[in-house]
């Protein structure tokens, strides 16, 4: 251990000792507090819960394929429809509950015209889960 001393000559020189005895106060007073504290961590309440047979009702959202084809033509769920028609359905849809989905489906070579337009007109009606369908790349 190191003591101080009255000489002079080494006081200038470094300590080569670490005290030790601040840092096994310190895990001393940490492993109290855990030796405290575990026990509260597992603390619970028995329970005997009853079982139930019961499933969560979900009410999975229509869905609705709209295509366009590379003349412009929609397609309702595969029936062909005019603009006119398709964003009256767009209204009827929207009141359903919950919101049906809008799968939009549309030819490479359609004009984007088109495809806004749909797009207008069911944001319009109220449809805003919208979902563009589209071919993956062949490797």
């Amino acid at each position: 251990m190191a003591f101080a001393s009255f000489d002079t000559r080494r006081a200038a020189t470094p300590m080569n000792e670490i005290n030790m005895v601040p840092l096994i106060d310190v895990m001393l007073v940490l492993l109290v507090i855990f030796i405290v504290t575990a026990p509260l961590l597992t603390h619970s309440v028995k329970l005997d819960l009853p079982q139930v047979s019961s499933q969560p009702n979900e009410l999975k959202p229509q869905k609705i394929e709209f295509a366009i084809d590379a003349a412009g033509q929609r397609y309702w769920n595969g029936e062909p429809v005019s603009r006119a028609d398709a964003a009256q359905r767009f209204g009827a849809a929207a009141q359903q509950s919950p919101l049906p989905e809008l799968h939009l489906r549309a030819d490479q070579s359609v004009a984007y015209r088109a495809v806004a337009e749909t797009l207008a007109d069911a944001s319009r009606a109220g449809l805003h889960h919208i979902g563009f369908v589209s071919q993956p790349e062949s490797p």
